[in-house]
């Protein structure tokens, strides 16, 4: 097949640029063919090399005694959990395709991250995700919204895994852009971790999963620009399709192989597809590979070289397998009826040869591709607004008086309604291993026996018969990205603060995080200055709660057009070990006659705005989105959370709910109204509360819906109390009984009056917002 010369303009077609090319120049010695351009596009593309970001990301803490694997080793991170047992996990960004073709997109982002689980040797055993939309009023967002949640629902569903937790915001600055961050955890024994590595010089490589067709081509190059209506349309073939069940038979038949022995590196086809599988895996061991792509399936007629390299089709896999052992591979793949076959072998060259119709079309050093993509340091300045953000204040600001509306209108945001219209299209109780499902601050799944893929002989032989007892591992998604947007580096402790939080309150202790930092376009200073300094907040963060990132994603051009880039958002998964089943907590209230307990101060009067900045309250009710938002004080989170499990652990604490979003008055009424007996059916605990004693000089709008940070709310028996408070305020946490639980109806009291309103009333708002948005 003749191919194009290689010119400046196909040069910039590929994303790269005169300097870049000029390195290619200078590494090849020549002119590279127009394969090897493309590998070069995708393989320097920020998807694939992170090369605007890399210095940023080494300032994250990445080791700790329990990390088996760590940051930029593999395709996922691992953690030990004890007893010989470890998790993996991950998560990843799927942002353009969604935005192209948002079922596809997010289906197969749901898809592609649990290859990178099970490509470690992993069982994958539960997925969560983190989803951001424009407002619901806009016909365009209710598609794109019922479309992602339709694709993850769908993957997730047929492929039999519990879609378990997560959360969703709406905010305009999504509007042409929204988010699909998925994550996905899995289980396996220390002895059964699998490298990406292409060892064993002689080794044969085998191809396995469907065939190779045109759709995904240049996935990776497309997620590394700027999206607009010509590209987004140009590039919709640029969205792979998924086959959940077909993912279902490879996973299956990967880790029954991984069980035989006879592998020696396995790699999913990715992002650049058999081009990142063969020059990472060959980069990782210091190795070469040599493949033949007349021997690799196709499902379309006359691919081209550059074709084949560079398609994303889904489920399919890259295994290199120990030589004289090809026959008991050959025998798993048929037996799960996967279509494979042997495309090449290991070499000792160090280079990623390809042949195409009996000729060499690929020639290039793999760790030049892999490892050696060019670094930037970009220009990083602080944007203009903040300066009217910073000087926001409350003067002017009308007070209606009226709480109860202004609660419903809190409770009625799409940001802090129930997310139960997504929740409720997953499965999120396969596998009979989820303990805690949506609906509370963190999920909790169980870990046992069977949970962990079947042992190889030589595993056997080390690990024995040693027990595995059930563990409960928790996690949980948390990013405000508007929080981000009006104070980068506060806003950046503040999600990792909170997920930290969240996990605090389900009785789990953090172990490992793993981020998405979703970002406009990094050749803006005043983005790239935001980015810098939100990781400078996570990395602090990260290390106060000795939660080291495990590893992550970056997506970067995240902007459309005149709509602008998206409101920075890292977000951020972290998982936590609950020692106990009887540990395990949860938001609700749980019998009426119990005693509530405010941890922390109700309100940070040192802030001249009390929490208020960029809080729901201002946007909901006055419809502003300014004010600097609630500074995080990370000593004082560690010492609350460190009192939280301390009390947990003691059995007097009947219900944890951490106050985020919406502030006090919405971390009450979900304590009131979340638990959810039945399909249809919910338990209202009502709750007299009288926040006079703990008001001082606070403004009431503040007390009710300020977010200041490092609070939660616990319930505790009568007899309890008095010695829950003296315990708390022992070790530093402000600490005041604030109420009561019981009835029908939400009572709060302040200096200012006294609001009340059924729980069912408040409820109502806040169930069904999202339904009502949607029909």
């Amino acid at each position: 097949m003749h191919e194009p010369a290689i010119t400046p303009e196909l040069v910039a077609k590929h994303n790269l640029t005169p300097e870049e090319y000029q390195k290619i120049l200078e590494i090849l010695g020549r002119e590279p063919g127009y394969t090897e351009l493309g590998i070069f596009s995708v393989m320097w593309s920020e998807h694939c090399s992170y090369k605007n970001t890399r210095p940023v990301l080494r300032t994250f803490p990445t080791k700790g005694a329990s990390i088996l694997v760590g940051a930029g080793e593999e395709n996922a991170g691992i953690v030990d959990v004890g007893d010989g047992v470890a998790i993996a996990f991950k998560i990843e960004s799927h942002n353009h395709p969604s935005a192209v073709e948002p079922f596809q997109g997010a289906a197969t982002g749901v898809g592609g991250i649990i290859r990178d689980i099970f490509t470690m040797g992993a069982r994958p055993v539960a997925a969560l995700n983190s989803l951001r939309f424009g407002e619901l009023t806009n016909p365009e967002v209710r598609r794109l919204f019922t479309g992602v949640v339709g694709g993850i629902a769908h993957y997730g569903n047929c492929f039999g895994i519990p879609t378990i937790a997560g959360e969703v915001a709406f905010d305009r600055s999504y509007e042409g852009n929204p988010l699909v961050n998925a994550f996905a955890l899995g289980v396996l024994r220390h002895e059964q971790i699998t490298r990406g590595a292409a060892h064993g010089v002689g080794n044969p490589v085998f191809y396995v999963g469907p065939a190779t067709g045109r759709d995904g081509l240049a996935g990776a190059a497309f997620a590394s620009k700027d999206l607009t209506e010509e590209s987004a349309e140009q590039q919709r073939g640029a969205v792979q399709v998924g086959d959940p069940f077909m993912e279902k038979l490879v996973c299956e038949a990967c880790l029954e192989l991984l069980a035989t022995g006879a592998v020696a590196g396995m790699q999913d086809m990715g992002a650049a597809g058999l081009t990142c599988s063969t020059c990472e895996t060959a980069a990782r061991a210091g190795t070469g590979i040599e493949i033949e792509l007349d021997r690799v399936p196709q499902r379309a007629p006359d691919m081209s070289s550059y074709e084949i390299m560079l398609s994303e089709s889904q489920e399919r896999m890259l295994i290199v397998v120990h030589k004289g052992r090809e026959e008991e591979v050959k025998k798993v793949f048929d037996k799960w009826d996967l279509p494979w076959a042997e495309i090449g072998f290991v070499t000792d060259t160090g280079r990623m040869v390809v042949r195409h119709g009996g000729r060499v079309v690929v020639d290039l050093p793999a760790k030049k591709l892999a490892d050696e993509a060019p670094v930037y340091y970009r220009e990083a300045a602080e944007p203009a607004y903040l300066t009217a953000v910073r000087s926001f204040r409350l003067d002017g600001i009308p007070d209606s008086g009226d709480r109860v509306a202004e609660l419903k209108s809190v409770l009625g945001n799409s940001t802090v309604a129930s997310k139960n219209w997504v929740y409720r299209q997953y499965d999120h109780m396969v596998r009979d291993g989820s303990v805690v499902c949506p609906g509370s601050d963190a999920a909790v799944i169980r870990i046992k026996a069977d949970s962990l893929p079947v042992m190889s002989e030589a595993v056997k032989a080390i690990a024995g018969d040693r027990p595995v007892p059930e563990k409960f591992v928790a996690f949980t998604v948390d990013c405000n990205g508007t929080y981000v947007y009006l104070d980068p580096y506060e806003g950046g402790k503040a999600a990792v603060t909170e997920a930290c939080r969240n996990l605090a309150c389900s009785g789990a202790v953090p172990i490992g995080s793993t981020d998405n930092l979703n970002f406009g376009n990094p050749h803006h200073p005043e983005i790239f200055w935001q980015l810098k300094e939100s990781v400078r907040g996570l990395a602090e963060a990260c290390r106060a709660f000795q939660a080291p990132v495990t590893g992550g994603n970056v997506s970067l051009y995240n902007q459309r057009g005149s709509l602008g880039a998206i409101d920075p958002t890292p977000t951020v998964a972290v998982v936590g070990i609950i020692d106990k089943f009887e540990h395990i907590t949860t938001q609700w209230f749980k019998q009426a006659g119990d005693v509530i307990v405010l941890l922390g101060d109700a309100v940070d009067l040192n802030d001249p705005i009390q929490g208020l900045g960029g809080s729901i309250w201002l946007k909901a009710v006055h419809g502003l989105k300014t004010g600097t938002p609630p500074r995080v004080d990370l000593e004082a989170a560690t010492q609350l959370h460190t009192t939280l499990i301390g009390l947990i652990r003691e059995g007097v604490v009947h219900s944890a709910h951490d106050c985020s979003d919406g502030g006090l008055a919405v971390a009450l009424a979900e304590c009131c109204f979340s638990h959810q007996l039945a399909r249809e059916t919910f338990q209202f605990l009502g709750a007299e509360v009288d926040l006079t004693a703990v008001a001082g000089a606070a403004r009431t709008d503040a007390l009710l819906f300020g977010e200041t940070q490092n609070r939660v709310v616990i319930s505790v028996a009568r007899t309890d109390a008095a010695r829950v408070v003296r315990q708390a305020q022992a070790m530093g946490v402000p600490a005041a009984v604030i109420g009561t639980v019981g009835g029908e109806v939400l009572t709060l009291k302040s200096t200012a009056g006294k609001w009340s309103e059924s729980v069912a009333a408040l409820h109502d708002v806040w169930w069904n917002s999202i339904a009502r948005s949607m029909a």
